[in-house]
């Protein structure tokens, strides 16, 4: 069992993730907590957006760098990647948003920033080494795959509430509608 914390901070990034502007009485439902129990955790929104912030960082940064780090093949790391974001859920998509999000500042000299940076950069390279080896479309940008990458991710995470596939056959499904999408 969850302790009340971090429940909250689970329900925080589920509400949030599918809106960033949620009331936090929302969030405080979802937790299955009175908004009086939230605010003895968390004093504001700003706080509780900010502890948020620094558990899907932590959390998706991994996931995705081992995801990178699984395989020197450019389509096993491809793979390794969408499943990564596919298991961190709602916390993936949140990590997107607060990243590319109007209030985000992007400063390559903040350590999440900078990792970011990178994690996006090894997508990028590992794109351009696919394209190279005709497994992806060359005609895609690495931007436009990036965001096809969200997009299944997030219609996969939305999925798992609604089918009775086992977590393994979800993934092989998204997989293979993302390789589809980005072949030649």
């Amino acid at each position: 069992m969850m302790d009340t914390k971090t429940r909250i901070i689970e329900s925080a990034i589920e509400i949030f993730g599918e809106d960033l502007s949620a009331p936090l009485q929302k969030v405080a439902d979802n937790a299955d907590i009175t908004r009086r129990t939230l605010h003895r955790y968390f004093a504001d929104r700003n706080e509780l957006v900010a502890v948020c912030r620094q558990e899907i960082e932590s959390s998706c940064k991994k996931a995705m760098l081992t995801a990178i780090q699984s395989s020197n093949e450019p389509l096993v790391q491809l793979e390794s990647m969408l499943y990564a974001g596919i298991d961190c859920g709602s916390k993936y998509a949140l990590f997107k948003r607060l990243h590319q999000g109007e209030d985000h500042y992007h400063n390559p000299e903040n350590k999440n920033c900078a990792d970011y940076d990178a994690i996006f950069k090894a997508f990028h390279k590992i794109i351009i080494q696919l394209q190279k080896q005709g497994k992806v479309n060359s005609e895609m940008s690495s931007q436009w795959i990036q965001v096809l990458h969200r997009g299944i991710v997030e219609s996969t995470v939305h999925a798992k509430a609604h089918t009775t596939k086992s977590e393994e056959e979800i993934k092989k499904l998204a997989w293979a509608s993302y390789i589809k999408a980005i072949s030649p």
